[in-house]
Order: structure tokens, then C-alpha cells, then sequence
């Protein structure tokens, strides 16, 4: 089952189950919008008021950040398999507390699953626990849900110091704002991570925008207004060493990143766990084989 099934994320998730898992299950509040989901089963779930001790799924894939941890504990007490793809270090921690409750029901919670964090993860990975600055490079011209509108807009009261890295082609040099992103609080070293947007001007605009981040036109322009395009980057920087992974539709491969996690649940032992702790190291060259591309290069 995907919570959020029909959102940006949602229905990418579910694209890339279908033909993997005997069946998919597209929930959320609007069943209408799950029947536009092709090849899944919809299903009206409202995670305000229903009961998620209710939900039968073999697994199930959190797309939304409602009630999180909530739906994490009924999951993994009936012996429910658990994969969230939230950013958010403050609900990413409440999961982290039902480990023990995993273990004793057999059922296995993997977290910081997407892009960033999640991509981010396994590229730090790969520097041994040395300190590590990732950067987050967004296109803004794509349509994002707007949860993540609201979290991205929200997040910016903590946008801080700022340092410049070295993004694959076409980007070439960015400057990047410190920004919350959870990656900083659950790998091992001292971890920065920053963000800026594909647009020059636009990631210049951001620390002007702190102070305006909860005006309703503003909310209201970044959910309806898209300026750039719809490529990505994330890049992990450790000791003159850039590791990276770029595309095009960052929705698409936050989507596929959980979609394959799922795939390999079964073989997964049982407890919380983030990526970094569950994909093999084949993981990532899978998943750029679906259109995306794996780079390693200076960051001189």
C-alpha cells in the first residue's frame, strides 16, 4: 500500500512496483484522484481520523507526513513492513524509537528513503564516516507536491551558512545554503548539507525570503509558479573527492529509490534501519540505470 499514492512521489513509487509486487494499493483522503493511478487498486484512507491499525498490506510506503510515527507503530506491530520517504529529521526520529518494536514483531522499517535523504545517504556512504558536505540541487521548474512545497518553505527558517560545490554538467560551481535536510543528524562524522535551486537567481532570492516564508501569497506563488527546469544533482564532497547523482524529474527517482527498497524488504532483517544501513552496494548503479547518471570526480 502507498500512503500518498496519487501525489508527485506517490504515483511514482507505484509505477515502480507494479510488475514486481502481486498488487498495488494507491491510498489517501480522495478517492478519485487513486482511480487515476493506472494498473493499482484504489482505496479511500484518511490518516486524520481512520484507525492505520485497519490498513492489511504486506508493506506499506508513507508518502505524506501525517501522523508518521503513528502509522509506523500500527504497521510494525502486526508484523507490517515499513518504507518513508520523509525529510524530516523530527518524524524520521519518532520511527527511530520503534526498533524494538520491529525486531520483537519481525517486521523491518527502512527510513531517509528518496533523493535527499536517501541518494545523499549512500554517495556519503562511500567516504567511510569522514566528514562530508552534501549539496541538494533542485529544479524548480518541477511540479512538486505540496506537502513538499510546505516542508521546503517551512525549512527555511533554518537556512544558514553558505559554501559553494561543485555540481556534474551542466551545473558546474553553485553556491548552496545550509539547509535541514536529515541526512546531517543521522550519518556518522560531521555532515553540512546545503541547498540551492537550478535557477541562479532564484537560490540568491532564498535567504531574502526567510522572513516571508509564512505570507499566504508567497505559499500561494511557490505552489503555482514553477521557474526553471526539471533537472536535479545531489553531490557528496569529502576530501577534494565530489561522488554525485543527477537526472532529470527528481520526483521520478525519489520514487523508484523507494519502490526498489521495497523489492528488497523480504531480504531485509527485522528493525529500524536507514538506507545507508539496508541497500547493497549495487544499488546505485541500479537505479541509474534508469535513466540518471552516477559521477565521480574533484571538486578543484
Amino acid at each position: 500500500m502507498v500512503l500518498g499514492g496519487y501525489g508527485a512521489v506517490g504515483r511514482e513509487v507505484a509505477a515502480g512496483l507494479l510488475g514486481h509486487v502481486p498488487e498495488v494499493v494507491v491510498a489517501g483522503r480522495d478517492l478519485a484522484k487513486a482511480r487515476t493511478v493506472d494498473g493499482a487498486i484504489p482505496m479511500r484512507v484518511d490518516l486524520r481520523s481512520d484507525d492505520p491499525g485497519r490498513i492489511e498490506a504486506d508493506a506499506v510506503v508513507m508518502c505524506a507526513e501525517t501522523g508518521n510515527a503513528r502509522v509506523a507503530r500500527a504497521c510494525l506491530s502486526r508484523g507490517v513492513h515499513y518504507v518513508d520517504v520523509s525529510a524530516s529529521y523530527a518524524v524520521l526520529a519518532g520511527i527511530e524509537e520503534l526498533d524494538g518494536l520491529a525486531t520483537e514483531r519481525g517486521a523491518a522499517a527502512v527510513l531517509s528513503v528518496g533523493l535527499a535523504p536517501g541518494v545523499t545517504n549512500l554517495l556519503a556512504r562511500e567516504f567511510d564516516g569522514a566528514d562530508v558536505d552534501i549539496g541538494v540541487l533542485i529544479g524548480a521548474g518541477e511540479r512538486h507536491g505540496p506537502s513538499a512545497v510546505e516542508w521546503t518553505l517551512d525549512s527555511l527558517a533554518d537556512l544558514g551558512e553558505s559554501w559553494r560545490m561543485r555540481f556534474p554538467a551542466p551545473y558546474g560551481v553553485r553556491t548552496v545554503h545550509h539547509f535541514p535536510f536529515s541526512d546531517q543528524h543521522t550519518l556518522p562524522g560531521r555532515v553540512r548539507t546545503g541547498l540551492c535551486l537550478d535557477s541562479r537567481a532564484m537560490t540568491a532570492l532564498l535567504p531574502r525570503l526567510v522572513r516571508f516564508r509564512d505570507a499566504p501569497p508567497l505559499r500561494a506563488l511557490f505552489r503555482r509558479v514553477h521557474i526553471g527546469g526539471d533537472g536535479f544533482a545531489v553531490a557528496a564532497a569529502s576530501g577534494g573527492t565530489v561522488r554525485s547523482f543527477s537526472g532529470r524529474r527528481q520526483s521520478r527517482a525519489t520514487g523508484l529509490v523507494a519502490a526498489m527498497v521495497v523489492r528488497r524488504l523480504d531480504g531485509l532483517p527485522p528493525g529500524v534501519r536507514h538506507i545507508e544501513d539496508t541497500a547493497e552496494p549495487g544499488f546505485l548503479p541500479e537505479l541509474a540505470a534508469h535513466g540518471f547518471e552516477l559521477a565521480h570526480y574533484h571538486s578543484g
